[in-house]
């Protein structure tokens, strides 16, 4: 026979459960395809899929990118019930800007859900090498779906530049996709 303090308790456990089953926003999940032309700079890279993937607390961003017969896919796994320390930690614009990670570096991120579940926040720093030596940034993301399902938003602040980098991705159909 459960006491009341454990029926009390195992409702409060279940509501937090159920609280953080709906705060992903599933709009997020999918194929979105850069659109170059309203899209901070991507050069050294001539298109970009960003493939997103939720599951429970965990949202996985792969991102696929071409130049020519240069292809490359990087995944960064985040977990919103947990901060994780990621051995590689994938940046969109490392190439373009030839600051790349720190051998050995590890990034701590964090990622959360904001505005009622409809935005994907991620706090990372991660340590890279320049021509000073190794130094931490710090990234601060925001990844935004339209109202219509039909356009994300990835605004991207980072200690080391005073502009924000912004990418504008359109869905791709899912049947598209395939």
């Amino acid at each position: 026979m459960m006491t009341s303090f454990k029926k009390i308790l195992l409702g409060f456990v279940l509501a937090l459960a159920g609280v953080a089953a709906v705060s992903a926003n599933p709009a997020l999940a999918g194929r979105w395809r850069l659109d170059p032309a309203q899209s901070t700079a991507l050069d050294g890279w001539s298109t970009l899929d960003l493939v997103v993937s939720l599951d429970g607390s965990k949202v996985a961003l792969r991102h696929e990118l071409t130049w020519g017969a240069t292809k490359a896919t990087e995944t960064n796994t985040l977990d919103t019930a947990a901060p994780v320390d990621a051995a590689k930690y994938f940046r969109i614009e490392a190439r373009h800007m030839a600051v790349y990670p720190a051998k050995g570096g590890v990034t701590h991120a964090t990622a959360t859900w904001i505005d009622s579940g409809k935005t994907l926040r991620i706090e990372a720093t991660t340590p890279v090498e320049v021509s000073q030596g190794i130094v931490p940034i710090r990234l601060y993301s925001e990844y935004r779906v339209s109202e219509l399902g039909d356009v994300l938003t990835v605004i991207e602040l980072r200690s080391s530049r005073n502009r924000p980098l912004v990418y504008v991705f359109k869905k791709v159909p899912a049947e598209a996709a395939k």
